[in-house]
């Protein structure tokens, strides 16, 4: 094995893979998206790849271990990209000897060797002093009283405890990306952002539900209200999110459209004093705890105009039961109803998602985002939320990942066969390697993408992210459960819940096909455009 870590090479081939990649852009450019999906879906995913190695480069200059985590990570990406290439060389559009030139560094920095000896090697942050505190504080506080709760929250399909909710309050963790402003914490630079991902990976890593997933809560909504709401709405609405005196869930997804979220058929009618709301919403992920629901609805009856027809409303409601709800409300307009209907799922427990029915619920003018202003926006102010969720998304599964990484590491150490700890074997330690630099990897392009946010850039950036910190989640907990063997399957073992809530990130905040189809291989081939039209 080499003991000298050559980025000079990483650089190199990155830039062949680049190439690659430029070629089946220019053939979408060409031949459309919707005409080669597959295609789009496989750029998409190994696009963000390639820029999350890019982005590692200059990690890797900050020391030998660094380079090597550096290099391990790009050879993965390098054989993940071949593997998409081989035998389509010409839908991709390139010779058959494009990625010749990488063969050689692949050989070197994806050998078993080389993985096996970063098996007990995360590699260091470079965190500031203020991030390593930040870190320091939510990582105590997920171990000291997440951690004991997660599993009991899981198995009974449990409810968040208030007092957890409560206690996070008090830490200003639901401010975290409110405005000073407004009664939150941000202050405006690249450490709301980069403080928002280090919190929420430890809080993830305690608990998924109860801890990474909660603290996002206002997160959709207090971004809407920024990019829409009038000023009456923010003084109101912000400082009591940021507090959590009010909590908040998004209804966004119908049964019928999913992804698809110009075909709303939830209608907003106009009466005396503001608006009567009908429809159904699914997948709204905490609503029976929440205080409003974020509902996205049809102002305009006119369907054919798509999302300019949208109007974004934050619904007032009692709380509901988390097993199942149904509540009233009174106004000049009649009664109201609304009925909430649980949806059980293999993981992501606490947080509880619901189907919706709402009938003839009376909206005040005010609870309109940005009033008269903000009618038909309702679309525009969702995707601001969406952008940022998906940073947080991506560190959502950054905790997880690490949890899993650590649950397998250290059973590796205790569990013995054929007379040694299986840490000691080969495969065992090649697993742990490669498991370590892909989080890493990911860890250190989160930041990036979070600096990029912080310049008001990285929209693309975020999504990407969240496609490969999310589907890399399912890998990584995957092999997680496999080194525990029969035992991963048990559910008296971490390692199991780790794995079924790993399964929801690719799914929520934009499932994976449509965020690789319409956002990033779309954004992807109009930066193409752009470039071939200087």
């Amino acid at each position: 094995m080499n003991e000298t870590i050559d980025l000079t090479s990483a650089s190199a081939v990155l830039d062949i893979a680049q190439k690659v990649l430029d070629a089946g852009i220019g053939r979408l450019a060409a031949d459309g998206i919707d005409e080669n999906q597959v295609l789009a879906y496989d750029i998409a995913h190994a696009a963000a790849a390639v820029m999350s190695a890019r982005g590692l480069l200059s990690y890797g200059a900050l020391g030998e271990t660094e380079a090597r985590v550096c290099c391990a990570f790009a050879a993965d990406v390098l054989a993940d990209l071949a593997g998409k290439v081989f035998g389509r060389e010409s839908e991709w559009n390139v010779a058959d000897d494009a990625l010749d030139g990488v063969r050689h560094f692949v050989s070197e920095y994806r050998s078993p060797e080389f993985l096996a000896a970063l098996a007990d090697t995360d590699g260091p942050r470079h965190l500031s002093g203020d991030f390593e505190m930040v870190q320091d504080t939510f990582r105590r506080y997920a171990e000291e009283k997440l951690a004991p709760i997660a599993e009991h929250i899981h198995r009974d399909n449990s409810d968040i405890p208030e007092e957890i909710i409560s206690s996070l309050a008090e830490m200003g963790a639901f401010g975290l990306s409110i405005s000073q402003e407004y009664g939150g914490f941000a202050s405006g630079d690249e450490s709301d952002y980069i403080g928002m991902v280090v919190s929420t990976e430890e809080l993830s890593r305690g608990s998924l539900g109860a801890g990474g997933s909660l603290v996002t809560r206002p997160e959709i909504l207090a971004r809407a209200l920024e990019a829409g709401g009038t000023e009456a709405q923010k003084l109101h609405w912000l400082p009591l999110l940021a507090n959590a005196d009010v909590m908040n869930a998004v209804a966004v997804t119908e049964p019928d459209f999913g992804s698809d979220v110009a075909g709303v058929k939830t209608t907003a009618t106009k009466v005396d004093g503001g608006y009567l709301i009908n429809g159904v919403k699914t997948w709204c992920t905490f609503g029976a705890r929440a205080d409003v629901l974020m509902v996205l609805a049809r102002t305009d009856p006119d369907r054919s105009i798509g999302h300019r027809g949208l109007s974004m409303f934050i619904l007032p409601k009692e709380r509901g039961d988390a097993h199942g709800f149904e509540l009233t409300s009174e106004s000049d307009h009649g009664t109201g109803k609304m009925e909430g209907r649980p949806i059980d799922t293999i993981g992501y427990r606490g947080m509880h998602s619901y189907e919706i029915a709402i009938e003839n619920w009376f909206v005040p003018q005010e609870n309109l985002i940005g009033e008269e202003s903000g009618i038909g926006k309702g679309f525009y102010y969702q995707m601001a939320g969406f952008e940022n969720g998906r940073l947080q998304t991506a560190a959502r599964a950054l905790g997880v990942m690490q949890s899993a990484l650590e649950e397998a590491r250290q059973y590796s150490l205790d569990r013995s066969v054929f007379g040694e700890p299986i840490h000691n074997y080969q495969l065992i330690q090649a697993k742990l390697g490669r498991m370590a630099i892909t989080i890493q990897g990911a860890r250190q392009f989160a930041y990036e993408v979070a600096r990029m946010m912080a310049k008001g850039e990285g929209a693309l950036e975020a999504s990407m992210i969240k496609a490969y910190v999310c589907k890399a989640a399912e890998w990584v907990t995957r092999e997680a459960m496999q080194i525990h063997g029969g035992m991963g399957y048990a559910e008296e073992y971490t390692v199991s819940r780790l794995f079924v809530d790993a399964r929801v990130l690719s799914i929520f905040e934009g499932a994976d096909e449509t965020l690789c189809l319409k956002v990033i291989a779309k954004q992807l081939v109009a930066r193409h455009a752009e470039t071939h039209a200087r």
